[in-house]
C-alpha cells in the first residue's frame, strides 16, 4: 500500500507480511546493507525476537536486493516500509514512527541494520518500556556493556565530544550518544512538546533531538548495557563521511544544544 506524503511524513510504501502481533515494534532503518542485515535478522530469529516484538524494516530505497521478500519473510519480519521520497535516516525513522503510532504500538525500539549491535538484547529494552521508561539509551560504555573493535577516532569523538554536548543539552549524563540502539515510549513520541514528525528531521537531527528532549520535559529515562562490535580487519560500516559527515553532525549537535529543534 502506498501512503502519500503528508506534513512530517515522507511518501512510503508498506508491505505487511503479518498484522500487528505485539505491544512494541523494532524499527530497523536500512539502505543497501547487503548481507549485514540478513545476518542481523538471523540472530534475531535465533533469539525469538520476532515473537516478542514486531520487526519493521524501514528501507531508504535499497537497490542491492537485501530487503527482498524471500529474505525478510522467513526471518520473522512483520512489515517492510520503503521510503519513496527525499530524506535520509531521519525520514526513514519518521516513516517508522508514523507507522508505529498508526498501528497502535505502546513503544518502539530502534537499532541500526548493519549487524554491529547485540540484537539479542532487544527484550531488555522492551522490559524497560514495560517499567514505564520513556527513553532508554543503549550503551557499550557502562557496566555490563561491551565495546569491541571500536575505531580509536570514533571512541574519542563519542566520549569527549558527542556525549558531553548531548549530556549538557539533556541535563543528564549519557555515555554512548551516537548509538541508535534505544527505545522510546509512544507517550514520549506523541507528546505535544516533542512532535518528532517534522520535516526538519531529514538526517541525524532526530537522533540528537530525541536523545535530549525527554529529560528536558521531565520524562523517565535511563541507559542500559549493550554490545557494539565493529568488524575486525574490515572497512567500518557507516554512512557518515569523515569530513562532510562529521561537520554536519557538529552543526546538528550545536543546533540541538541551543534548542533550535524544540517546539516554539
Amino acid at each position: 500500500m502506498i501512503y502519500q506524503k503528508q506534513t512530517g511524513v515522507p511518501k512510503f510504501e508498506s508491505i505487511e507480511y503479518k498484522t500487528k502481533q505485539n505491544k512494541y515494534a523494532l524499527l530497523i532503518p536500512v539502505i543497501n546493507e547487503g548481507q549485514r542485515i540478513e545476518k542481523e535478522l538471523k540472530k534475531a530469529y535465533e533469539n525469538n525476537i520476532g515473537k516478542n516484538v514486531d520487526i519493521i524494516i524501514c528501507d531508504g530505497g535499497s537497490c542491492d536486493n537485501s530487503v527482498d521478500d524471500e529474505i525478510l519473510k522467513p526471518l520473522d519480519v512483520n512489515t517492510l516500509l520503503v521510503k519513496r521520497d527525499e530524506g535520509k535516516q531521519g525520514a526513514q525513522l519518521r516513516m517508522g514512527i508514523y507507522w508505529a503510532i498508526k498501528r497502535g504500538y505502546e513503544g518502539i525500539i530502534t537499532i541500526d541494520g548493519n549487524n554491529k549491535d547485540s540484537i539479542e538484547d532487544v527484550l531488555k529494552f522492551a522490559e524497560k518500556l514495560k517499567q514505564g521508561y520513556d527513553f532508554v539509551q543503549g550503551s557499550r560504555f557502562i557496566k555490563g556493556g561491551h565495546a569491541i573493535n571500536t575505531p580509536f577516532i570514533r571512541y574519542i569523538a563519542v566520549r569527549f565530544i558527542h556525549a558531553p554536548i548531548i549530556s549538557l543539552t539533556a541535563g543528564k549524563w549519557y555515555t554512548d550518544t551516537t548509538n541508535a540502539y534505544r527505545a522510546y515510549s509512544i507517550k514520549y513520541l506523541t507528546d505535544k512538546r516533542v512532535l518528532p514528525l517534522r520535516d526538519v528531521f531529514q538526517g541525524y537531527e532526530l537522533l540528537a533531538y530525541l536523545s535530549t528532549r525527554a529529560d528536558q520535559i521531565g520524562l523517565k529515562t535511563c541507559e542500559i548495557p549493550v554490545t557494539r562490535a565493529y568488524p575486525k580487519n574490515e572497512k567500518t560500516p557507516t554512512k557518515i563521511s569523515f569530513f562532510k559527515g562529521n561537520k554536519e553532525l557538529l552543526t546538528i549537535l550545536f543546533n540541538n544544544l541551543f534548542r533550535k529543534y524544540n517546539i516554539k
